[in-house]
């Protein structure tokens, strides 16, 4: 109940926001264009989510819900972002900004298989009970895979941070994503070698859901970047 609450609390300043961005029709089309997109995708999102209880937690539907949600902060933060008149002098790269896409893209994919380590979590629960130290006693291949990707997402991302310092290209986002990413290996720890300590399941899914929020944002950053160099070497010309 308390998440159908917030649910329809957030709806309530998206819907204002689109309201408001009619004015702005003339000069920033996409501001409606993506709000009125947002409407849609949060109304999705709730009927998704009855689908989702009505089902008994079925496992796929569960997972869609959760990439859902991640579309909708896309779309919040890229409106976020095309809204600031003024960005920080960050150099564009173009290694950087590939590599930045690739991890990104990594990160979504954790995300995705750590939603089906938590559905086997979930279903241990149902048959075994609240036996902590048998829920990942005999766990599926998702499990090996997202522990073992873990050390990719790690030296994707470490090597990102080594070529914005190197290259002094002035992404200071990145310190973030290193602090979550430590966050989500200690979290991840904590669960399969100390039985899932109070609250870890659902630390480890937040810092998740704000690790690829920050990634898209710089992902964002870099490629404005590039237009911003395009548009000064086209003034020079």
């Amino acid at each position: 109940y308390i998440n159908r609450l917030i649910g329809a609390a957030s709806g309530i300043p998206i819907l204002i926001f689109t309201i408001m961005s009619i004015w702005l029709w003339k000069d920033r089309k996409r501001f409606l264009i993506l709000s009125i997109l947002t409407v849609f995708a949060m109304a999705f999102q709730a009927w998704l989510g009855k689908t989702v209880v009505d089902s008994n937690l079925a496992p796929y539907k569960i997972t869609v819900h959760m990439v859902m949600a991640l579309v909708i902060v896309a779309i919040i933060l890229y409106l976020i972002f095309i809204a600031k008149e003024t960005t920080k002098h960050q150099r564009y790269d173009k290694g950087f900004r590939h590599i930045m896409v690739f991890a990104t893209l990594l990160t979504l994919v954790q995300i995705i298989l750590g939603t089906q380590v938590r559905q086997y979590v979930d279903e241990q629960v149902k048959d075994i009970g609240y036996i902590k130290s048998q829920w990942l006693a005999d766990p599926t291949v998702s499990f090996y895979v997202h522990r073992t990707l873990s050390l990719l997402v790690l030296a994707v991302n470490g090597w990102l941070f080594y070529r914005n310092k190197t290259l002094n290209l002035g992404y200071t986002k990145l310190n973030i994503v290193l602090i979550g990413i430590g966050l989500e290996i200690i979290t991840g720890i904590l669960m399969y070698y100390f039985d899932f300590p109070f609250s870890t399941q659902p630390t480890h899914l937040v810092l998740a859901a704000i690790l690829i929020g920050v990634q898209f944002y710089l992902v964002l950053e870099s490629n404005q970047k590039k237009i911003n160099v395009n548009r000064i070497e086209f003034e020079k010309s």
